[in-house]
């Protein structure tokens, strides 16, 4: 039996980066330029920041204040306790397109991807570097030459695991203690890595598009696939299971009361031109078995 699927947000533009935090789901809606929670159900929305550069990866500092990507000035910020936004890091001087997902460890260290090139204007594709940045604002390169690195989880047994876009991979990095990675490994191939520098080839190839992601209490992985319409449950490598949705899907998240209720970000597609014009982003929410 498919399961259920309820609206959670509706008439907004491109809803992105779904987290769970203070009893409250937190998106990023690109093209309003805001940050919104809300409850579980949806309701009692907030506005918790305007952000020019457009929003995207969102995560916590130990001490509680938000991070968010600012997408195109190529920035973190930092939202302080009065609700000023500030410069966390400027990432410019290591990235020549949009910076885009974050995954904020325990210890504050931000793990940032992006795009690599102009993915809106299909210019030529190229591969992008993994960016650290530590509590402090210092930015350090974590791995390299990755296939437009998007959606981030870690697992219990101390993986950084990397959704590749389109690598048609999720790749694995072991994460040391100082914050830096191992060498790339795959933690789960559908299908080749993508060859040829043009947009469209590189599509032609895509098995699975892995886009936003989370980890589940068993270390398998929820992923949305971007150009699927659908929501992958990955387990050691293998799909073992899909949920297909009317339209496209670009991240999720688990959440909720109990931590079983998957928030999956939906618009009928990521091109920021139809986008910006409509508002037909959602968030919905599945309720989830509980783990055995």
């Amino acid at each position: 039996m498919a399961p259920e699927v309820a609206v959670v947000l509706e008439g907004y533009t491109y809803i992105e980066c779904p987290r769970w935090h203070e009893n409250r789901v937190w998106v990023s809606d690109f093209y309003t330029y805001q940050v919104i929670s809300a409850r579980e159900d949806g309701t009692d929305i907030r506005v918790e920041a305007e952000v020019p550069g457009q929003p995207s990866g969102l995560g916590w500092l130990p001490d509680g204040r938000l991070l968010v990507v600012s997408m195109r000035d190529q920035k973190i910020l930092r939202r302080e306790s009065d609700g000023e936004l500030v410069v966390h890091a400027d990432l410019s001087e290591y990235v020549s397109a949009n910076v885009n997902d974050m995954l904020v460890d325990a210890q504050g260290r931000a793990y940032v991807g992006n795009f690599g090139f102009d993915l809106m204007n299909l210019a030529p594709v190229e591969t992008a570097d993994l960016l650290r940045v530590d509590p402090d604002g210092s930015v350090h390169v974590v791995a390299r030459d990755l296939h437009f690195p998007n959606g981030m989880a870690l697992t219990s047994t101390g993986d950084l695991l990397v959704d590749e876009t389109l690598g048609n991979r999720i790749s694995a990095f072991a994460v040391q203690a100082d914050g830096s990675l191992s060498e790339r490994r795959d933690w789960a191939s559908f299908g080749p890595v993508p060859g040829g520098p043009e947009m469209e080839t590189t599509l032609a190839q895509i098995v699975v598009a892995p886009d936003g992601c989370c980890i589940d209490g068993d270390d398998s992985m929820w992923v949305a696939d971007a150009l699927g319409s659908r929501v992958l449950h990955v387990s050691a490598g293998k799909i073992i299971d899909e949920i297909a949705f009317g339209s496209g899907v670009f991240a999720c998240g688990l959440g909720g009361s109990d931590g079983r209720t998957l928030f999956v970000c939906a618009a009928p597609d990521f091109n920021e031109h139809a986008r910006k014009v409509a508002n037909e982003g959602k968030l919905l929410s599945i309720r989830l078995e509980p783990l055995g």
